[in-house]
């Protein structure tokens, strides 16, 4: 996925009861990310709109008939399957009040400044999203729930050192001063590690996923590991298909 990288779209692996529910959080986390990110908007005028947006999230989820200009594709499809699967909306606050702090941060060009910071951020930004999709196989165990942390945590950290040659000139330092970047890629890795024994505890071809979302993203370190990714970007090709295929079969 090139848009919202933490987000892992409904694939052919995914359970067909799982893609509508799992495309309508996409969409909104899609249209949240663009309202941070994307467009010409001032910074204030980006924060009003995500706190509109914010506002549109609660009426839409408790008033079937509510009416979301300029976002009401978005918000249909979200009260939809809120309706059937009662997403806990505490999460979804929490991955605006990631994209409020990176609106602020880049305003203020603030500079992370440890990794409990860092951690904290992927809190509201990455961990959510795992822990909507367990909600929707019903996973809600807390050693489940540590291991789903630990995975998204870890995705979230890889897409800060994968684009470091494209978030800084934009005005965002997620690389903590003084830190250093092959020591920061080896603690994500072992985020990513302490994690995956979750694939065994998710059914089906949901668990198969996830494989290959873990395999994708230690792919991506192995890439990055080897590039100064100051200057460019490590991606994952076609190429990369069988390996990871291979890893994932191999856990």
């Amino acid at each position: 996925m090139d848009h919202y990288e933490n987000f892992p779209v409904a694939s052919w692996l995914c359970p067909p009861e799982l893609r509508a529910p799992i495309l309508a959080l996409y969409g909104f986390a899609r249209t949240a990310d663009d309202l941070a990110d994307e467009g010409d908007a001032t910074a204030d005028e980006r924060l009003q709109a995500l706190a509109q947006y914010r506002g549109h999230l609660h009426q839409a989820c408790e008033q079937p008939d509510f009416l979301s200009d300029p976002w009401s594709q978005v918000f249909q499809d979200l009260a939809r399957e809120h309706r059937r699967w009662h997403f806990p909306l505490i999460l979804l606050d929490d991955l605006l009040n990631a994209f409020e702090q990176d609106v602020i941060y880049t305003r203020e060009q603030r500079v992370y400044r440890d990794r409990a910071q860092l951690l904290d951020y992927c809190r509201r930004s990455a961990n959510p999203i795992g822990r909507l999709l367990l909600h929707l196989v019903q996973v809600q165990d807390a050693e489940s729930l540590c291991m789903s942390d630990a995975i998204c945590s870890s995705l979230q950290l890889i897409n800060f050192w994968q684009d470091l040659s494209v978030d800084i000139p934009r005005g965002r330092h997620y690389l903590p001063e003084g830190a250093d970047l092959q020591q920061e890629m080896a603690w994500a890795r072992q985020l990513m590690l302490s994690g995956a024994p979750l694939v065994h505890r998710l059914p089906g071809r949901f668990g198969w996923e996830l494989r290959l979302v873990v395999q994708g993203g230690l792919r991506l370190l192995d890439k990055a590991q080897r590039l100064n990714t100051f200057k460019c970007r490590p991606v994952i090709s076609r190429w990369d298909a069988p390996r990871m295929l291979w890893r994932a079969i191999r856990m």
